[in-house]
Protein backbone atom coordinates (compact mmCIF):
# COMPACT_ATOMS: atom_id res chain seq x y z
CA UNK A 1 0.00 0.00 0.00
CA UNK A 2 1.04 3.85 -0.72
CA UNK A 3 2.23 5.74 2.55
CA UNK A 4 0.21 8.64 0.40
CA UNK A 5 -3.09 6.86 0.57
CA UNK A 6 -5.24 6.40 3.75
CA UNK A 7 -7.10 4.23 1.94
CA UNK A 8 -6.91 1.51 -1.15
CA UNK A 9 -9.50 -0.38 -2.63
CA UNK A 10 -8.18 -3.27 -4.90
CA UNK A 11 -10.66 -5.78 -6.99
CA UNK A 12 -13.77 -5.24 -5.16
CA UNK A 13 -16.82 -7.47 -5.92
CA UNK A 14 -20.19 -7.56 -4.15
CA UNK A 15 -23.08 -8.89 -4.82
CA UNK A 16 -26.78 -9.34 -3.07
CA UNK A 17 -29.93 -11.38 -3.74
CA UNK A 18 -28.06 -12.01 -6.66
CA UNK A 19 -27.08 -8.86 -8.09
CA UNK A 20 -23.88 -7.98 -9.06
CA UNK A 21 -22.76 -4.56 -6.99
CA UNK A 22 -19.75 -4.20 -8.00
CA UNK A 23 -17.31 -6.24 -10.32
CA UNK A 24 -13.93 -4.97 -9.96
CA UNK A 25 -13.25 -1.54 -8.25
CA UNK A 26 -10.15 -0.04 -8.07
CA UNK A 27 -9.78 3.29 -6.08
CA UNK A 28 -7.33 5.05 -3.93
CA UNK A 29 -8.18 7.40 -1.18
CA UNK A 30 -4.95 10.38 -0.76
CA UNK A 31 -4.40 10.83 2.71
CA UNK A 32 -5.53 14.83 3.46
CA UNK A 33 -7.52 15.20 0.12
CA UNK A 34 -11.58 14.94 -0.68
CA UNK A 35 -12.69 12.39 -2.00
CA UNK A 36 -15.35 12.18 -4.43
CA UNK A 37 -17.43 9.25 -5.09
CA UNK A 38 -20.38 9.96 -7.79
CA UNK A 39 -22.56 8.01 -10.19
CA UNK A 40 -26.30 7.34 -10.94
CA UNK A 41 -28.81 6.33 -8.17
CA UNK A 42 -29.11 3.11 -7.35
CA UNK A 43 -25.22 2.31 -8.34
CA UNK A 44 -24.02 1.15 -5.21
CA UNK A 45 -22.70 4.38 -3.61
CA UNK A 46 -23.73 3.96 -0.09
CA UNK A 47 -22.88 0.07 0.01
CA UNK A 48 -19.48 1.17 -1.24
CA UNK A 49 -18.84 3.21 2.37
CA UNK A 50 -20.12 -0.20 4.09
CA UNK A 51 -17.14 -1.76 2.57
CA UNK A 52 -14.58 0.27 3.67
CA UNK A 53 -16.27 0.40 7.24
CA UNK A 54 -16.43 -3.10 7.59
CA UNK A 55 -20.34 -3.39 7.91
CA UNK A 56 -20.34 -5.61 5.06
CA UNK A 57 -18.24 -7.97 3.33
CA UNK A 58 -16.98 -8.24 -0.09
CA UNK A 59 -17.12 -11.29 -2.50
CA UNK A 60 -13.85 -11.25 -3.50
CA UNK A 61 -11.16 -8.61 -3.20
CA UNK A 62 -9.71 -5.85 -0.29
CA UNK A 63 -10.38 -2.78 1.25
CA UNK A 64 -6.97 -1.17 2.49
CA UNK A 65 -7.01 1.45 5.45
CA UNK A 66 -3.70 2.88 7.03
CA UNK A 67 -2.21 -0.38 5.53
CA UNK A 68 -4.08 -2.87 7.14
CA UNK A 69 -6.95 -5.27 5.47
CA UNK A 70 -10.36 -4.41 7.02
CA UNK A 71 -12.19 -7.63 6.58
CA UNK A 72 -9.27 -9.62 8.16
CA UNK A 73 -9.37 -7.16 11.52
CA UNK A 74 -10.97 -9.47 14.63
CA UNK A 75 -13.68 -7.51 16.22
CA UNK A 76 -12.12 -5.46 18.72
CA UNK A 77 -9.73 -4.39 16.21
CA UNK A 78 -12.54 -3.15 13.84
CA UNK A 79 -14.14 -1.67 16.38
CA UNK A 80 -10.80 0.59 17.45
CA UNK A 81 -10.61 1.34 14.00
CA UNK A 82 -14.16 2.62 13.53
CA UNK A 83 -13.00 4.85 16.19
CA UNK A 84 -11.02 6.41 13.78
CA UNK A 85 -13.95 7.31 11.14
CA UNK A 86 -16.02 9.33 11.48
CA UNK A 87 -19.89 9.38 9.34
CA UNK A 88 -22.08 11.47 8.14
CA UNK A 89 -25.67 9.76 7.69
CA UNK A 90 -28.21 11.34 5.27
CA UNK A 91 -30.45 11.13 7.70
CA UNK A 92 -28.02 13.03 10.11
CA UNK A 93 -28.87 9.90 12.70
CA UNK A 94 -29.00 12.18 15.75
CA UNK A 95 -30.53 10.61 19.23
CA UNK A 96 -33.68 11.97 18.97
CA UNK A 97 -34.05 11.67 23.09
CA UNK A 98 -30.62 13.34 23.45
CA UNK A 99 -29.59 17.40 23.08
CA UNK A 100 -28.02 18.75 20.92
CA UNK A 101 -24.84 18.55 23.31
CA UNK A 102 -25.37 15.60 24.28
CA UNK A 103 -25.54 14.31 20.86
CA UNK A 104 -22.23 15.59 20.15
CA UNK A 105 -20.48 14.80 23.54
CA UNK A 106 -21.80 11.06 23.30
CA UNK A 107 -19.27 9.46 21.16
CA UNK A 108 -16.64 10.93 23.31
CA UNK A 109 -18.23 9.87 26.57
CA UNK A 110 -18.22 6.19 24.90
CA UNK A 111 -14.90 5.97 23.54
CA UNK A 112 -12.46 7.69 26.01
CA UNK A 113 -12.16 7.88 29.74
CA UNK A 114 -11.89 12.32 29.93
CA UNK A 115 -13.29 14.18 32.49
CA UNK A 116 -16.36 15.72 32.01
CA UNK A 117 -14.90 19.30 31.89
CA UNK A 118 -12.83 18.31 28.98
CA UNK A 119 -15.45 16.73 26.90
CA UNK A 120 -17.53 19.79 27.82
CA UNK A 121 -14.70 21.95 26.29
CA UNK A 122 -14.60 19.54 22.92
CA UNK A 123 -18.64 19.17 22.35
CA UNK A 124 -18.40 22.80 22.22
CA UNK A 125 -15.10 23.28 20.00
CA UNK A 126 -16.98 20.93 17.50
CA UNK A 127 -19.94 22.68 17.85
CA UNK A 128 -18.61 26.17 17.30
CA UNK A 129 -16.83 24.74 14.17
CA UNK A 130 -20.27 24.25 12.29
CA UNK A 131 -21.80 27.21 14.18
CA UNK A 132 -23.98 25.36 16.37
CA UNK A 133 -22.71 26.32 19.79
CA UNK A 134 -25.49 28.40 20.60
CA UNK A 135 -27.73 25.35 19.57
CA UNK A 136 -26.80 23.15 22.73
CA UNK A 137 -29.78 23.36 24.72
CA UNK A 138 -32.04 22.02 21.77
CA UNK A 139 -33.72 18.88 20.99
CA UNK A 140 -33.34 17.64 17.51
CA UNK A 141 -36.85 18.15 16.98
CA UNK A 142 -36.25 21.69 17.46
CA UNK A 143 -33.97 21.91 14.45
CA UNK A 144 -34.36 22.21 10.71
CA UNK A 145 -33.07 20.04 8.13
CA UNK A 146 -29.96 22.00 7.86
CA UNK A 147 -29.17 22.23 11.35
CA UNK A 148 -29.98 18.76 12.04
CA UNK A 149 -27.36 17.75 9.46
CA UNK A 150 -24.67 20.39 10.81
CA UNK A 151 -24.82 18.69 14.24
CA UNK A 152 -24.31 15.49 13.21
CA UNK A 153 -21.06 16.80 11.07
CA UNK A 154 -19.89 18.09 14.76
CA UNK A 155 -20.64 14.75 15.88
CA UNK A 156 -18.63 12.55 13.03
CA UNK A 157 -15.56 14.89 13.93
CA UNK A 158 -16.19 14.71 17.93
CA UNK A 159 -13.16 12.00 18.06
CA UNK A 160 -11.23 14.10 15.62
CA UNK A 161 -11.38 11.24 13.32
CA UNK A 162 -8.37 10.59 10.65
CA UNK A 163 -11.15 9.69 7.45
CA UNK A 164 -14.41 10.69 7.16
CA UNK A 165 -17.25 9.32 4.82
CA UNK A 166 -20.34 11.30 4.16
CA UNK A 167 -22.94 10.01 2.38
CA UNK A 168 -25.12 12.32 0.15
CA UNK A 169 -24.89 14.96 2.41
CA UNK A 170 -26.52 17.55 0.36
CA UNK A 171 -29.97 16.08 -0.23
CA UNK A 172 -32.94 17.50 0.81
CA UNK A 173 -31.14 21.08 1.56
CA UNK A 174 -32.47 24.35 0.95
CA UNK A 175 -29.52 26.46 -0.90
CA UNK A 176 -28.54 27.82 1.67
CA UNK A 177 -28.00 25.26 4.03
CA UNK A 178 -26.70 23.25 0.79
CA UNK A 179 -23.96 26.30 0.68
CA UNK A 180 -23.04 26.15 4.29
CA UNK A 181 -22.16 22.31 4.34
CA UNK A 182 -20.16 22.85 1.33
CA UNK A 183 -17.80 25.87 2.80
CA UNK A 184 -17.70 23.70 6.13
CA UNK A 185 -17.16 20.25 4.58
CA UNK A 186 -13.95 22.16 2.64
CA UNK A 187 -13.01 24.57 5.68
CA UNK A 188 -12.98 21.36 8.46
CA UNK A 189 -11.22 19.05 5.82
CA UNK A 190 -8.08 21.76 5.92
CA UNK A 191 -8.57 22.78 9.51
CA UNK A 192 -8.05 19.74 10.85
CA UNK A 193 -6.14 17.68 8.00
CA UNK A 194 -8.61 15.25 7.29
CA UNK A 195 -9.12 12.69 4.69
CA UNK A 196 -12.68 12.76 3.14
CA UNK A 197 -14.93 10.55 1.02
CA UNK A 198 -18.11 11.90 -0.04
CA UNK A 199 -20.54 9.78 -1.68
CA UNK A 200 -23.16 12.33 -3.71
CA UNK A 201 -24.98 12.62 -7.03
CA UNK A 202 -25.02 16.45 -6.54
CA UNK A 203 -22.75 17.09 -8.95
CA UNK A 204 -22.19 21.32 -8.64
CA UNK A 205 -21.65 21.18 -5.10
CA UNK A 206 -19.01 17.87 -5.40
CA UNK A 207 -17.05 19.18 -7.97
CA UNK A 208 -16.43 22.43 -6.20
CA UNK A 209 -14.62 20.66 -3.23
CA UNK A 210 -13.44 17.59 -4.40
CA UNK A 211 -9.84 16.82 -5.28
CA UNK A 212 -10.17 13.69 -7.00
CA UNK A 213 -13.46 12.14 -8.41
CA UNK A 214 -14.53 8.79 -9.38
CA UNK A 215 -17.51 8.05 -11.41
CA UNK A 216 -18.87 4.64 -10.63
CA UNK A 217 -21.69 2.46 -13.27
CA UNK A 218 -22.80 -0.86 -13.95
CA UNK A 219 -19.93 -2.30 -11.14
CA UNK A 220 -17.10 -0.46 -12.27
CA UNK A 221 -15.59 2.57 -12.01
CA UNK A 222 -16.78 4.66 -14.98
CA UNK A 223 -14.53 7.78 -15.11
CA UNK A 224 -11.96 9.12 -12.52
CA UNK A 225 -9.80 12.12 -12.33
CA UNK A 226 -9.88 15.80 -11.02
CA UNK A 227 -12.82 17.94 -11.39
CA UNK A 228 -11.79 19.80 -14.16
CA UNK A 229 -10.68 16.29 -16.04
CA UNK A 230 -14.39 15.36 -15.73
CA UNK A 231 -15.49 18.20 -17.03
CA UNK A 232 -13.97 17.96 -19.85
CA UNK A 233 -14.48 14.08 -20.81
CA UNK A 234 -15.05 12.53 -23.88
CA UNK A 235 -17.25 9.87 -22.60
CA UNK A 236 -20.88 9.98 -23.61
CA UNK A 237 -21.64 8.22 -20.44
CA UNK A 238 -19.28 10.92 -18.23
CA UNK A 239 -20.40 14.05 -20.13
CA UNK A 240 -24.35 13.22 -19.57
CA UNK A 241 -23.82 12.47 -15.86
CA UNK A 242 -21.25 15.67 -15.21
CA UNK A 243 -23.74 17.87 -17.09
CA UNK A 244 -27.07 16.15 -16.22
CA UNK A 245 -27.97 15.93 -19.80
CA UNK A 246 -31.69 13.81 -20.03
CA UNK A 247 -30.77 12.50 -23.67
CA UNK A 248 -27.31 10.52 -23.79
CA UNK A 249 -26.57 6.79 -23.15
CA UNK A 250 -28.32 6.74 -20.29
CA UNK A 251 -31.92 5.88 -21.34
CA UNK A 252 -34.66 8.05 -19.50
CA UNK A 253 -37.38 5.16 -19.89
CA UNK A 254 -36.75 1.93 -17.86
CA UNK A 255 -36.63 -0.75 -21.01
CA UNK A 256 -39.61 -3.13 -22.00
CA UNK A 257 -40.19 -4.83 -24.99
CA UNK A 258 -44.12 -3.49 -25.42
CA UNK A 259 -44.52 -0.47 -27.88
CA UNK A 260 -45.95 2.36 -26.33
CA UNK A 261 -49.13 3.33 -28.58
CA UNK A 262 -49.77 -0.90 -28.48
CA UNK A 263 -49.57 -0.79 -24.26
CA UNK A 264 -52.10 1.90 -24.31
CA UNK A 265 -54.19 0.25 -27.22
CA UNK A 266 -54.37 -2.98 -25.35
CA UNK A 267 -55.37 -1.48 -22.21
CA UNK A 268 -58.28 0.74 -23.65
CA UNK A 269 -59.75 -2.25 -26.06
CA UNK A 270 -59.10 0.01 -29.07
CA UNK A 271 -56.89 -2.80 -30.14
CA UNK A 272 -58.92 -5.90 -29.93
CA UNK A 273 -62.01 -3.86 -31.78
CA UNK A 274 -59.35 -2.66 -34.44
CA UNK A 275 -57.84 -5.97 -35.29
Amino acid sequence: MNDSNLVEVEDLHFSRSGRQIFSGVDLVVPKGKITAIMGPSGTGKTTLLKLIGGQLAPDRGRVHIANKDVHRLSRSELFRMRRRMGMLFQSGALFSDLSVFENVAFPIRVHTNLPETMIRDLALIKLQAVGLRGARALMPSELSGGMTRRVALARALSLDPDLIMYDEPFVGQDPISMGVLVKLIRQLNQAFNMTAIVVSHDIKETLSIADYVYVISDGRVMAKGSPEELGKASDPRVSQFVHGEPDGPVPFHYPTDVDFADDILRGSGLKERTS
